[in-house]
């Protein structure tokens, strides 16, 4: 028998290689306790986000109080009115500006502390940990209570020789003042939900093979080489995922918010979400009267709802690109 001819019996053709991949049916079965890890979570989210959003579609469509059946039809005026308020795209834009400043400053401050925290030399690591992710486990009413207290006691502390000296003429209010609150709210943000980056980032630094920084030390790499050429390649991915969870989180900001301010004063720290709640349920306050009005918050809801959808499809598609890319090197 030829070279050829035993070439050609030993490679499989078309129809063996389909013959050997599993189904997908085959594939389900054989993650089928990975699939029913994830039911509960499905279920949830269906019932508890995929649900009110068809849901309230219709109540978009009503001029409706939230009191009995709506009646009040008046098609997509509620839409028209949302995207022609300047409230809301007040709200929109202070919702970007926490978005913009937060996550690149929160990111840069979780990677440095995975870095020093990720170094198995550091003593009480474990303790440093759960000291950083604190704050994101706490009741974010006691957090704003407390800093509440703080920040006005700390006020009239600092405010007291500021002004004996005559370098400012009021005391300062960091919730209290239009131009600081918005600033003050983007501080206590960073701090408050830093500990989930940091655990990201942490869970993505162990993923990377020890041998690639043994590699570079051999190849004579410093610590800044090793960070540029083995470390951020290294978390491209985990990175790209922490990056968009990280600005979808902080476009949905509301309870820190509203435990602090109320989205106050005149407005200057409202966001989206706080905006939307004080067109649903009313506003009494701030300078303004509000009549509660579930299909104008509807309206708002869905809105920025496209939004944010846009952006999740935007980071699916990036790490599609990214995997693709992946695969072909």
């Amino acid at each position: 028998m030829s070279t050829t001819q035993l070439t050609t019996a030993r490679t499989p053709g078309p129809a063996a290689t389909a013959r050997h991949e599993p189904s997908r049916w085959r594939r389900i079965r054989d993650n089928r306790w990975s699939y029913a890890y994830l039911l509960p979570f499905v279920v949830l989210t269906a019932v508890f986000t995929i649900y009110p959003i068809f849901a309230s579609l219709g109540y978009t469509l009503y001029d409706w109080d939230g009191i009995g059946e709506p009646t009040s039809f008046v098609g997509l005026d509620n839409f028209r009115d949302v995207i022609t308020d300047g409230f809301f795209w007040n709200a929109f834009k202070n919702s970007a500006v926490y978005t913009v400043v937060l996550v690149p400053v929160q990111l840069i401050l979780a990677l440095a502390l995975a870095l020093v925290l990720n170094n198995p030399k550091l003593r009480g690591s474990t303790f440093y940990r759960a000291v950083y992710f604190l704050p994101a486990v706490t009741s974010i009413a006691i957090v704003g209570i407390v800093l509440k207290l703080m920040l006005a006691n700390f006020s009239d502390t600092l405010s007291a020789p500021l002004i004996s000296l005559g370098l400012i003429d009021q005391p300062l209010q960091f919730l209290g003042d239009p131009d600081a609150v918005l600033w003050t709210v983007i501080a206590i943000g960073i701090w408050n939900t830093l500990g989930y980056n940091l655990i990201y980032f942490l869970a993505g630094l162990q993923t990377i093979p020890k041998d690639l920084y043994e590699a570079a030390q051999l190849d004579g790499a410093g610590r800044l080489a090793q960070l540029v050429h083995v470390t951020i390649p290294g978390l491209r991915n985990v990175g790209l995922v922490i990056l968009f969870l990280a600005i979808i989180g902080s476009l949905q900001v509301f309870d820190l918010i509203m435990v602090l301010t109320g989205g106050g004063p005149f407005f200057a720290s409202e966001v989206v979400n706080t905006y939307i709640y004080h067109q649903a349920f009313g506003q009494v306050g701030t300078g303004t009267v509000t009549e509660p009005n579930i299909g104008f918050a509807s309206a708002a809801s869905f809105f920025f709802g496209l939004v944010l959808l846009a952006l999740t499809a935007g980071q699916m598609l990036a790490i599609k690109k990214m995997r693709a890319r992946k695969e072909h090197k």
